[in-house]
């Protein structure tokens, strides 16, 4: 029986993914490495995970580690503008790349732009979930630092993102009933901040939404290529041309 119960536990245990850092960077981090890690750490464990229910063991490593999701540090994107983006490992795993030199050219700290990425992957680690509103008509994607993008709050004395909450796509709420985002700024569900963003379905295409004019101005100046965004639509048409069947020609 008791053998019986431990396997009946075992099976239903929560995957704790570890996570590599790895440091290819000449540039200075503007930060220790491994007070970076430590704070990030915390980020996951004592912000993130309460409220997704994703935790996370963040290591230091020089390298990829055969079954582990990694954040990479390096100085610039292929795309020189990207801050920072997602994609997989050599073993096909969730990975975030952060752009040290552009990052810091930015004025963003490189530890909002790691937390952004971080909880980012851990909402949503393959890049497909989405939610529709209840009419049908406006479908957003599981972006969960987009909304609230420069908004943010200390760990360790580090900056780390602001990140929404699971009711915030959840249209059922009335506006200021429960909490939104982590430091309770967004008063209802799918609402943007100044400074943020969401990529919504809407009239047959995806696009994009914005908090205000400034932002998307901000945004049209960037070279998203490569970028989390950017990557999601890519692989959703990969997916559609996989599944898409010829149909046979009529005889005549």
């Amino acid at each position: 029986m008791r053998n019986g119960k431990s396997k009946v536990a075992a099976n239903h245990k929560s995957h704790t993914p570890t996570i590599t850092c790895i440091n290819h960077a000449s540039a200075d981090l503007g930060v220790d490495f491994d007070d970076l890690i430590a704070a990030l750490q915390v980020f996951v464990t004592e912000h993130v995970a309460p409220v997704w229910g994703t935790p996370a063991k963040l290591i230091k490593a020089s390298g990829y580690r055969k079954g582990c999701w990694a954040i990479v540090f390096s100085d610039h994107a292929k795309h020189a503008k990207a801050l920072a983006y997602h994609e997989l490992t050599p073993d096909g795993y969730p990975q975030s790349k952060v752009f040290v030199k552009t990052t810091r050219a930015d004025g963003t700290p490189v530890s909002m732009a790691a937390s952004h990425e971080l909880v980012e992957m851990l909402v949503d680690p393959s890049m497909n979930l989405e939610v529709m509103k209840p009419d049908g008509k406006l479908v957003h994607r599981y972006e969960a630092a987009d909304p609230v993008q420069e908004l943010h709050f200390l760990v360790n004395g580090m900056r780390m993102t602001d990140f929404v909450y699971p009711a915030y796509f959840e249209s059922f709420h009335k506006p200021g009933s429960v909490r939104f985002d982590h430091n309770n700024v967004l008063k209802k569900p799918f609402q943007i901040h100044l400074h943020g963003y969401q990529s919504v379905y809407v009239n047959g295409k995806w696009t994009l939404r914005f908090g205000s004019r400034a932002k998307q101005k901000k945004y049209e100046k960037e070279d998203r290529r490569g970028r989390r965004l950017h990557r999601r639509d890519a692989e959703k048409r990969r997916r559609s041309a996989k599944t898409h069947v010829m149909r046979p020609k009529k005889r005549t």
